[in-house]
């Protein structure tokens, strides 16, 4: 269910569900850990308050000290230095009278003692205690001594009665905590011990965790906010964007969507709008040079086709056996061309595919040139009489960037096409040279007729053949697949008729490494 929910959502609204279920589950926790501070707060103030009853109970004990009001206070006294850190301290009898109260003795703060090691009960004569104290009224009938005693009436009937009993009492701007216990002796109760204690600070301390948690929630779910609008502003649309771009051009959909300004941004997003812009341009363009290539093979497959359709209607209806011979060889010339542009344009396809798939590294034309020669003087030097030789200038290495296969096709492909265009024991020579920077370049110098056409820029084209003595025989591709190759390792090709004799001269210059 969750997992569908996320499915559907834009990624801003996922990143925004996911934070506040992460709120939700922290802010859960944050509700049962405060829920737990004021009752940790409170047992560490009610285990102080015990140690001190158990302490007073045992000195009460060890003294005798009767549970009336003379003795009780003479106790007080005494025993001071023990109260110091509490509020109030009372002392009730068996009967619940209030016979002792640190409320109604004016105590100077300086005379509490600060130590801490046992001391000594000290008894003061009732005259001393007169000198120095002043007996205030006790009013029993304040609420909250009354509320005491109906806690103290419901101690002493509950099962709590024999161990000590806490509980708090609010009111404005103030948090009291008490502890009462009972004292035993002998075996029986002699009478009530309560510890009060100003436990403020317990409220402040919940309102400090309150306060920290509340602005911290509110400082990060401003964080977020702003991280939700930097991820949206910067990222998200961006990202729509491209989609929208990808989906107008699946599409074919004439409505322009423009990312200029995405490929104008120096971050990762800039780098894929460019490298999906440079992807869509390069797919138009393949997509575009096969239709072209798909209509000039129709063009040039519907010639033959038409001379099929005319040599066998006139073949259905001439006896004469010399026409009839004559008619066949054109049929046969015919399918023959028809197999050779289809051969031809079914080898260029598996070439595209296949250049896709290889990577330009580093090579040296030299061996690759040579080994091409030698294999080619094998098979027209005995076929011909035709010579190829090979020739450099003397430099050291001839080092480019390209695919091995692809550069070895390039030099076969021209060399076939000088030689075709060669007589008998002409030769042919391949050159390789250095050039401004180590450019290398490559020429193919023939013995033919050289170039009649003066823009030899076209015999790059597709279908181009200017061969009227051997119409047919060539499908005109061989020199736009060099031209391809060659624009692949970003080089050039130039043709042009040789200066020093009769003959063509084609070359080839690659860019330095």
């Amino acid at each position: 269910m969750l997992s569908n929910l996320l499915k559907n959502l834009s990624i801003l609204k996922k990143f925004l569900f996911i934070n506040f279920i992460f709120f939700t589950i922290i802010g859960l926790f944050t509700f049962i850990y405060l829920k737990n501070v004021q009752p940790n707060l409170i047992k560490k103030k009610s285990a102080n308050h015990i140690g001190v009853i158990n302490n007073t109970i045992d000195n009460l004990i060890r003294l005798d000290v009767k549970f009336v009001e003379e003795d009780i206070r003479r106790f007080l006294f005494s025993t001071r230095f023990l109260f110091q850190n509490l509020d109030r301290v009372i002392f009730f009898d068996n009967e619940l009278n209030l016979v002792g109260d640190t409320d109604t003795l004016d105590l100077d703060p300086r005379s509490f003692s600060t130590r801490l090691d046992t001391v000594e009960l000290e008894i003061l004569n009732e005259k001393k205690t007169k000198e120095i104290t002043e007996e205030k009224n006790i009013d029993i009938g304040k609420d909250y001594d009354v509320s005491l005693k109906d806690i103290l009436f419901n101690y002493v009937g509950s099962t709590n009665f024999g161990i000590p009993f806490t509980f708090t009492q609010e009111e404005f701007n103030k948090f009291e905590l008490t502890t009462i216990k009972n004292v035993m002796q002998n075996g029986q109760n002699i009478g009530y011990l309560a510890i009060t204690e100003n436990a403020n600070d317990i409220k402040t301390a919940i309102e400090e965790r309150k306060s920290f948690i509340i602005r911290t929630a509110i400082a990060v779910g401003i964080v977020i906010l702003i991280f939700s609008f930097v991820l949206n502003r910067y990222f998200l649309k961006p990202i729509k964007n491209l989609v929208s771009y990808t989906k107008t051009i699946k599409n074919k959909s004439l409505k322009t969507t423009n990312i200029e300004s995405l490929k104008l941004r120096n971050d990762e997003l800039g780098l894929l709008s460019n490298s999906l812009d440079d992807m869509t341009l390069e797919l138009q363009k393949r997509i575009s040079h096969a239709e072209n290539f798909s209509t000039d093979l129709v063009h040039e497959i519907r010639n033959p086709l038409a001379s099929l359709k005319s040599a066998s209607e006139i073949l259905h209806d001439t006896n004469d056996i010399n026409q009839r011979i004559k008619l066949i060889n054109i049929l046969s010339h015919d399918v023959q061309r028809i197999e050779r542009l289809i051969t031809d344009y079914s080898q260029m396809l598996k070439d595209e595919v296949a250049l896709s798939k290889e990577k330009i590294k580093k090579i040296d034309v030299e061996p690759i040139i040579k080994s091409v020669v030698d294999d080619f003087n094998n098979i027209y030097k005995l076929k011909r009489g035709i010579k190829i030789s090979y020739e450099n200038d003397g430099k050291n290495k001839y080092h480019i960037n390209g695919i091995e296969n692809r550069v070895e096709q390039i030099i076969a492909n021209l060399l076939e096409n000088a030689i075709s265009f060669s007589d008998d024991n002409k030769n042919v020579t391949v050159k390789v040279s250095k050039f401004n920077d180590n450019k290398v370049i490559v020429n193919i110098l023939d013995e033919g007729q050289g170039f009649k056409e003066k823009d030899t820029n076209k015999i790059f084209k597709r279908f181009y053949s200017n061969r009227p003595d051997r119409f047919g025989q060539h499908s005109g591709l061989g020199l736009n697949i060099v031209k391809n190759l060659v624009d692949l390792h970003n080089a050039t090709i130039k043709a042009s008729n040789r200066t020093d004799q009769r003959g063509a001269n084609m070359e080839i210059m690659f860019p330095k490494v």
